[in-house]
C-alpha cells in the first residue's frame, strides 16, 4: 500500500510535469473514453501561457523529467505505433547528455572494475570526451607485450544510475497498469509490454559486459562484409561497469562536407548503410537498432563503422522470412502475395479477407512506385501501415516496428548523403540473394533438416508428456470442486485491482491540480 502511495504521488509530479510543458496537446481526445477525456481537458488546464503545439512540448517534458526519461523519449522514437510518426521523429532529436562527473571518480570507478591502478593499465587516460546518462567516454592508450601501442574507447557506467532506473520503471510500471486499466483498448498497444521491453533494454545496457558481447557478436557476422566493420572489444579490460574496445579515428555520417572533402563517395556510403543494415535484419536476424548519424562513422579506407550497441534487434527466422517477402512483394507490385504473408504469419485475424487487406496494402505500394526516389518517404510509408493494422485488428509486433523505425532512421541517414538514393532499388539484391539462399532449393532441404528434428524431438518427448498429462488429470480430478471458487476470487481481484487503478488516476489528476496551485 505505501509503494502505491509513492508511485502515485511520483506519477502525479510526471502527469504535472507534462501538462505544464504542453506535452498533453499531442493526445487525441477523439481517441479516449468520455472520463479520459475529462481528465486530459483538466490537464490541458495546467499549461504554462505561450507553449507552441507539436512534439517540442514532449521533448521539454522528458528533459525536465531527468535521465530516465529521456531515455523512456528515446525508446519511444522506436515506437511510431504509440506515439504518431512527428513525435517519434522529434524524440529521435531528445539529446541523451549530462555534465561529466569528475575524472577521479572515473578514476576510481575503473580501478574498482579492472582491479589496478589506472597507472598500471594506461600509458595516457583522457579527461571524458561525451557524456550521456548512462555512462561517459574517455580515451586510453596502453602498450601491449611486444611494445605496440593501441588506441582504447573506455566507456564508464555513471555511478548510481541503476538505482535512478530502477525507481522510475517502477513508476512508469504503475503508470501503464492504470492506462491498462481505464482505456483497455490500449492494449493493442501493449503499454505494460513496451515498459518491460525498455526495462530489458535498459538492463542490459547497464552491464557493459552484454554490450561487448553484442558487439562481438555483430563483428563476428559481418567479418567478411566488405563495406562495413564493428570494432572490436577489449575483453580483458572490460567488466560490467567499464567497457574497452578500439577506438574509431573516423567521420561521422552527418558530417557531409568532411566526407567528400576526405574523398570518399557519399552515395556509396549512403547505399552502404541501406544494404548494411537489411543483411544484418535479413541475413543475421541480429541488428544495430540505434543507427543514428552520431553513431555510424567512414573510417580513412572508406569502410563504414558503427559504435554504441546497447540498442539491439533480433529476428526470428519466420520474421526474416516476412521482412524480405514483404520487402520483394512491394519492389514487385505484388500486393496479393504481401497480404498472403501476413496471414500466414499468423499477423492479421483470420476473420478478414485476404483480397481486402491486398487492397489496402496497395494503397502503400502504388504511391511508391509512381514518384521518383527522392520523393518516396519511408516514414509516411510507416504511417499509412500503422493506420492499416488498426483497421485490421493486427497486434503490436514489438520486435518488427523496432525494425520499422529503424528503418526510418537508416533512410534519414542513407538519404543526407544521396538526396536521390532509391531505398527500394537499393534493397532488391539483399532480399533477392536471401529468398533465393532461404527458399530455393538449399533453404528447402535445411527446413526439412529443421522439421525432422523437431518431430524426432517431440516423438522421444511423447512418454514424459504422457506421464505429465496423466498427472494434471488426476489433480484437475482432486480439486475440481475448488476451481469454481479459486475463479470467483480471482474475478473479484481483478475488479479490485480495476477499482483502485481508477483510483489512481484521479489521484494523479487531483495531484497535479494541487501542484499547480501551490
Amino acid at each position: 500500500m505505501l509503494g502505491a502511495v509513492v508511485h502515485l504521488i511520483r506519477g502525479a509530479h510526471v502527469g504535472f510535469v507534462l501538462a505544464r510543458e504542453g506535452a498533453l496537446a499531442l493526445v487525441n481526445s477523439a481517441d479516449l473514453p468520455p472520463h479520459l477525456r475529462f481528465v486530459l481537458r483538466i490537464g490541458r488546464m495546467l499549461e504554462r501561457p505561450g507553449l507552441g503545439v507539436g512534439a517540442g512540448p514532449l521533448q521539454r517534458a522528458l528533459t525536465r523529467l531527468g535521465p530516465s526519461y529521456v531515455k523512456f523519449g528515446q525508446f519511444l522514437a522506436t515506437r511510431p505505433d504509440i506515439v504518431g510518426m512527428a513525435a517519434a521523429r522529434d524524440l529521435e532529436t531528445l539529446q541523451d547528455r549530462v555534465p561529466p562527473f569528475p575524472q577521479e571518480t572515473a578514476i576510481r570507478l575503473v580501478e574498482a572494475a579492472l582491479g589496478k591502478p589506472v597507472a598500471h593499465l594506461f600509458v595516457s587516460f583522457s579527461p571524458p570526451i561525451a557524456a550521456a546518462s548512462i555512462a561517459q567516454v574517455h580515451k586510453a592508450h596502453l602498450l601491449d607485450l611486444d611494445g605496440t601501442e593501441r588506441v582504447l574507447a573506455i566507456k564508464i557506467m555513471r555511478p548510481g544510475v541503476r538505482e535512478r532506473f530502477q525507481r522510475d520503471l517502477q513508476v512508469m510500471r504503475f503508470m501503464a497498469r492504470v492506462v491498462h486499466a481505464l482505456s483497455p483498448q490500449a492494449e493493442r498497444l501493449r503499454p505494460r509490454e513496451v515498459v518491460e521491453i525498455l526495462a530489458r533494454s535498459v538492463m542490459m545496457e547497464m552491464d557493459f559486459r552484454l554490450e561487448a558481447a553484442a558487439m562481438s557478436e555483430l563483428a563476428q557476422n559481418t567479418k567478411n562484409d566488405a563495406d562495413f566493420r564493428v570494432p572490436k572489444p577489449d575483453w580483458e579490460l572490460t567488466a560490467r561497469d567499464v567497457l574497452a574496445s578500439e577506438w574509431i579515428e573516423g567521420i561521422r555520417l552527418n558530417d557531409r562536407a568532411a566526407i567528400v572533402a576526405a574523398g570518399h563517395d557519399p552515395k556509396a556510403l549512403g547505399r552502404a548503410v541501406i544494404q548494411s543494415f537489411l543483411r544484418h535484419a535479413i541475413r543475421d536476424g541480429f541488428f544495430h537498432a540505434d543507427m543514428h548519424p552520431g553513431n555510424l562513422f567512414v573510417d580513412p579506407t572508406g569502410t563504414l563503422v558503427a559504435v554504441d550497441f546497447g540498442i539491439m534487434g533480433r529476428l526470428g527466422h519466420m520474421e526474416r522470412r516476412f521482412l524480405a517477402e514483404i520487402l520483394l512483394g512491394f519492389i514487385l507490385r505484388d500486393y496479393k502475395r504481401v497480404a498472403q504473408v501476413h496471414f500466414e504469419a499468423g499477423y492479421v485475424p483470420a476473420h478478414h479477407s485476404v483480397e481486402d487487406f491486398a487492397q489496402a496494402i496497395r494503397a502503400i505500394g502504388e504511391p511508391i512506385h509512381q514518384r521518383k526516389a527522392d520523393e518516396i518517404s519511408m516514414a509516411k510509408v510507416l504511417t499509412l501501415l500503422f493506420d492499416i493494422t488498426a483497421l485490421f485488428d493486427m497486434s503490436t509486433r514489438t520486435e518488427l516496428v523496432m525494425l520499422q523505425k529503424t528503418m526510418v532512421v537508416v533512410e534519414g541517414v542513407a538519404r543526407s548523403l544521396d538526396p536521390q538514393l532509391d531505398m527500394w532499388t537499393g534493397a532488391e539484391p539483399v532480399v533477392r540473394s536471401w529468398i533465393a539462399r532461404n527458399l530455393g532449393p538449399v533453404g528447402r532441404v535445411e527446413s526439412l533438416g529443421r522439421a525432422a528434428l523437431t518431430i524426432t524431438d517431440v516423438v522421444s518427448d511423447l512418454p514424459d508428456l504422457a506421464q505429465r498429462l496423466r498427472r494434471i488429470l488426476v489433480r484437475l480430478d482432486e480439486t475440481g470442486s475448488s476451481e469454481a471458487g479459486r475463479l470467483d476470487v480471482f474475478a473479484r481481484a481483478e475488479r479490485k485491482r480495476a477499482i483502485w487503478s481508477t483510483v489512481a488516476l484521479w489521484g494523479i489528476a487531483i495531484g497535479a491540480l494541487v501542484m499547480a496551485f501551490r
